[in-house]
């Protein structure tokens, strides 16, 4: 519920915007400046800005408009969506994300790298997904999105697969990126559709350990399980950003930096504007 406290700081933060809420402020930019490529040794001087290059992204997400429907004062849409792809391939969202992730924690009073993380999976419609499968439970053809989010819900990993792909092999995955991006987590929450022999196998060979968390026995309705709403908030943070309600890219690398930037952009914005 939104606090009158909230509301004044969301007001601030606006009116330091260029020109839409998704826009970064100075304070933002100052933070990823640094990051930015630099100049080329040869050809012409690089005129395209970075800032409205993150902007336009930012813009596409967060409103969920198609490339050419981009407000032409961000540039031409195909010098915008150029850099975007140039910018992922070199994990540039990947590693503003992770960094304001750890400057996050640090200013919560916490380590930087976790040690504990709960995963989970989110079944979305993939309209124009190259590959795409069929999820019998959900009852939907598209993608899957396996996540691992720390114990205050900041994302760690994401891996997309068709959608007819288990959790649980999805999840064996994870544990293969979460061991090389955050070597230090050790323990991990997870529910019911994890507990498969496999999977625990693998855990146990990589030292991790798996709780699982289940529903009590009787129990009718909606209930709020211990840890697990954690990984649920995070899906609801992540389609708060209208591009991301469903997965409209054709390729896997572009839909996963897509979701970097609202996350990323998330973290920047409440470390800049505490």
């Amino acid at each position: 519920m939104w606090t009158p406290e909230q509301r004044g700081r969301m007001a601030r933060i606006t009116r330091k915007t260029k020109r839409y809420p998704s826009d970064m402020t100075d304070e933002e930019w100052e933070r990823i400046a640094p990051l930015m490529p630099g100049p080329g040794r040869r050809g012409r001087p690089r005129e395209v800005e970075f800032r409205e290059v993150i902007n336009a992204v930012r813009y596409l997400v967060r409103s969920g408009c198609g490339w050419r429907m981009l407000p032409i004062h961000f540039g031409h849409w195909r010098t915008v969506y150029g850099w975007f792809r140039e910018l992922a391939r070199r994990f540039l969202f990947q590693t503003i994300h992770d960094v304001e992730l750890m400057l996050d924690r640090e200013q919560a009073g916490r380590e930087a790298s976790p040690t504990a993380a709960v995963i989970d999976s989110q079944s979305i419609k993939a309209p124009h997904a190259r590959t795409r499968g069929y999820d019998a439970g959900k009852k939907v053809v598209g993608r899957k999105r396996h996540i691992a989010v720390d114990t205050d819900g900041r994302l760690l990993m994401v891996n997309l697969t068709p959608a007819d792909i288990s959790d649980s092999a999805g999840a064996q995955m994870i544990l293969d990126a979460i061991r090389k991006r955050w070597p230090w987590v050790k323990h991990l929450f997870a529910d019911g559709a994890y507990d498969r022999l496999k999977l625990m196998d693998k855990a146990t060979y990589m030292d991790f350990i798996v709780e699982i968390i289940r529903r009590r026995d009787g129990a009718k309705g909606f209930e709020v399980l211990p840890r697990r709403w954690v990984v649920e908030r995070t899906f609801g943070w992540m389609t708060r950003w209208r591009r991301l309600v469903r997965d409209y890219e054709r390729r896997v690398d572009v839909s996963q930096a897509m979701i970097f930037v609202a996350m990323g952009a998330n973290l920047m914005r409440r470390n800049a504007h505490p």
